[in-house]
C-alpha cells in the first residue's frame, strides 16, 4: 500500500468514525479535528483549530489535561447536557497528541439499569429464601414431627438453598459480564485455597470425600480481586466434591514460576468425554451424560470462573480422563513476590 492510499485511508476512518478525535502538536495547538468531535461537543470545531486545548475548553478541565498530559492517559470527560465521554491520550513520535473522546452516556446508563436489576434479584429473591430456611429450622425443632414430615422439611430446604445459589450465580454472572472493575491488590493464593477448603470441608465429608492440599512455600504475591478469585476456586473444589466417587480424593495444588501462577484442582470423580472438554466452559453447558445430569448445578460456575481468571490476565484449562478424574487449572500473572 503505498503512502498516498495510507492517508487516504487515514483521512477515510477519521470522517467515518463516531468518536471525537483531535490532533495537536507538540506545542499543544489543535492542527486537526473530525466532524464526530463537533457532535460530541456539542460546537463547531473550526472554531477551535488553532487554539490550545486550554484556551478552546477552558470550563473542562479533565479535557485539558488529555492535552496536557504526555504519554499514555485515560479519563472521564463531562459532556454538553449531563452527557459522559471516555476519553483517550497518547503522545506519537513526532511529538502530536491525539486525544479520542468516546460517547459513553448510554453505556453508563445500561450499567446502572443493570446494578440496580441486581439489586433488586438480591433484595427481592433471596430475602425471602433467607427467611424460609429460617422457619423451616424453627420447624425442625419440633419434637413431634413424623418421619415424613422431616423429609418434606428436608427438601424444602433444599430446594430453598437449590434457588438461593441459583439467584446468586446469575448476579455474580451479570455483574462480571457487566464489565464492573475488579478490585485489584495483593494477596496470597495460599490463603485464598485454605478459606475455600474450611468452607467446603462440610461437603466434602458428607460426600465422603477427601480433600489434601499442596502448596509451594514460599508462594509470590499476586495482585487481584480476593472475593472474585475465591469464587473460582471454590467453583472448582466444589465441583470436584460433587462430582467425585465416594471414598474419592481431591488434590489442590498451587506453585509458580518466575512471571506465573498455577493452581490446580484435581479429582477421581466420573470425568469429562474428549469431545466435551472445549464445551466445558461455555455458558449453560451441561453434558448429557446421566451421571452429571443427576448433579445439582446450572452449567454457570465454569462460565464464572473463566471470566474471572481471563479478566485477570490469566488463563484456564481443564483436561480428563473418563471415569478416572478431571483437573482443572488456571493461571494468574506475578506481580511481586514477597
Amino acid at each position: 500500500m503505498t503512502t498516498e492510499h495510507i492517508a487516504t485511508a487515514f483521512e477515510f476512518a477519521l470522517r467515518s468514525t463516531s468518536d471525537g478525535i483531535f490532533i495537536a502538536d507538540a506545542d499543544g495547538v489543535i492542527q486537526r479535528v473530525n466532524p464526530a468531535a463537533g457532535v460530541v461537543l456539542a460546537l463547531n470545531v473550526e472554531e477551535i483549530i488553532g487554539y490550545t486545548a486550554r484556551e478552546a475548553f477552558k470550563d473542562n478541565p479533565p479535557l485539558i489535561r488529555l492535552f496536557s498530559e504526555r504519554g499514555n492517559y485515560t479519563t472521564e470527560v463531562q459532556l454538553p447536557g449531563a452527557r459522559l465521554a471516555l476519553g483517550m491520550a497518547t503522545t506519537v513520535e513526532n511529538g502530536d497528541r491525539i486525544v479520542l473522546l468516546q460517547d459513553i452516556t448510554e453505556r453508563r446508563g445500561l450499567e446502572a439499569r443493570r446494578e440496580s436489576l441486581i439489586n433488586t434479584m438480591t433484595h427481592d429473591l433471596r430475602n425471602p429464601l433467607s427467611a424460609m430456611n429460617g422457619f423451616v429450622e424453627l420447624i425442625a425443632r419440633v419434637d413431634t414431627l413424623t418421619e415424613q414430615q422431616q423429609r418434606f422439611l428436608t427438601r424444602i430446604e433444599q430446594t430453598a438453598n437449590k434457588l438461593y445459589d441459583s439467584i446468586g450465580t446469575l448476579v455474580d454472572l451479570a455483574w462480571i459480564e457487566s464489565g464492573m472493575p475488579l478490585e485489584h491488590r495483593p494477596l496470597r493464593l495460599s490463603e485464598l485455597i485454605e478459606h475455600t477448603v474450611i468452607q467446603l470441608t462440610p461437603l466434602a465429608h458428607r460426600q465422603g470425600v477427601t480433600i489434601a492440599v499442596s502448596v509451594q512455600n514460599p508462594m509470590p504475591t499476586i495482585m487481584g480481586d480476593p472475593q472474585r478469585l475465591q469464587m473460582v476456586v471454590h467453583n472448582l473444589l466444589r465441583n470436584a466434591i460433587l462430582y467425585s466417587k465416594s471414598d474419592g480424593s481431591i488434590v489442590i495444588h498451587a506453585w509458580a514460576d518466575a512471571n506465573i501462577a498455577y493452581c490446580s484442582v484435581a479429582d477421581q470423580g466420573i470425568g469429562i468425554n474428549e469431545h466435551e472438554l472445549d464445551l466445558v466452559f461455555d455458558r449453560l453447558y451441561r453434558s448429557s451424560e446421566a451421571d452429571v445430569l443427576e448433579k445439582p448445578g446450572g452449567g454457570l460456575g465454569l462460565t464464572i470462573a473463566r471470566t474471572i481468571i481471563q479478566r485477570h490476565g490469566g488463563d484456564i484449562t481443564v483436561s480428563s480422563i473418563v471415569h478416572e478424574g478431571s483437573t482443572f487449572t488456571f493461571t494468574l500473572p506475578i506481580v511481586e513476590h514477597e
